[in-house]
């Protein structure tokens, strides 16, 4: 008869291969425990999207980030919804996104300006502030909304879909659901095409399209995020 070590579990499962249990990484770090969900090792604190916690061990605690009198006056003018947490103590915390793949992005003196709802989280060493793409415009491109983020740091973003990188050194249009991420630098607008909007709009006849000129990159997801009632 087999002998057994007292507690020791004899459950069998693919659940249980290597490539699917938790992965190690040093304090402060970000990493991918998966293609769908970061892992941060936290070491102080970090700022997140309200909502995005799937799990987390240790000594953590959660609160609103509201980013100030200036940030919350910006959003009212602006039409734009970030809504972020702080998260703080040390463990370990997972963070997804309604299954949507996950990207990490180290800028090291630099900024990358993201849409609002495809930020997951960000290194308290890093800055945030909205930025206007066309005062006016916000609250009829739905679902356009940008935050830029300077510094030197880690940040995570979602992508609904593996997003593909476009280099912009000629005027560049990309659906208003589609632009995930770009080049701070770059000079943004919004252009309307609604006689033709039905045909050229990749969901419900969108008539909007971001347009990208200057000298940098696009980031652009495939998909749009699911119309879920937000978590948390």
């Amino acid at each position: 008869m087999e002998n057994r070590t007292k507690g020791e579990s004899q459950m069998k499962s693919q659940l249980f291969e290597q490539d699917k249990m938790e992965k190690e990484g040093v304090a402060g770090s970000f990493l991918l425990q998966n293609r769908h969900t970061l892992k941060v090792e936290l070491n102080g604190e970090v700022y997140a999207k309200q909502g995005a916690m799937a799990a987390y061990q240790g000594n953590v605690e959660f609160s609103f980030h509201g980013g100030g009198v200036r940030r919350m006056l910006k959003k009212v003018i602006s039409g734009e919804n970030v809504q972020l947490m702080k998260v703080s103590g040390r463990g370990e915390v997972f963070f997804s996104d309604f299954g949507a793949e996950v990207q990490i992005v180290q800028l090291e003196n630099d900024s990358l300006t993201i849409n609002t709802s495809n930020l997951l989280a960000f290194e308290s060493t890093l800055q945030w502030d909205i930025k206007m793409v066309k005062p006016g415009m916000q609250m009829l491109a739905a679902g356009l909304s940008n935050v830029t983020i300077s510094g030197t740091g880690l940040v995570a973003i979602s992508s609904f879909g593996t997003p593909f990188v476009l280099q912009v050194n000629e005027p560049t249009y990309v659906d208003v659901q589609a632009a995930l991420a770009w080049s701070s630098s770059l000079q943004t607008d919004i252009k309307s095409t609604f006689k033709v909007g039905s045909l050229i709009g990749r969901g419900n006849g969108e008539s909007f399209q971001m347009l990208f000129t200057g000298d940098g990159f696009v980031v652009v997801q495939p998909s749009e995020a699911p119309r879920l009632p937000r978590r948390g």
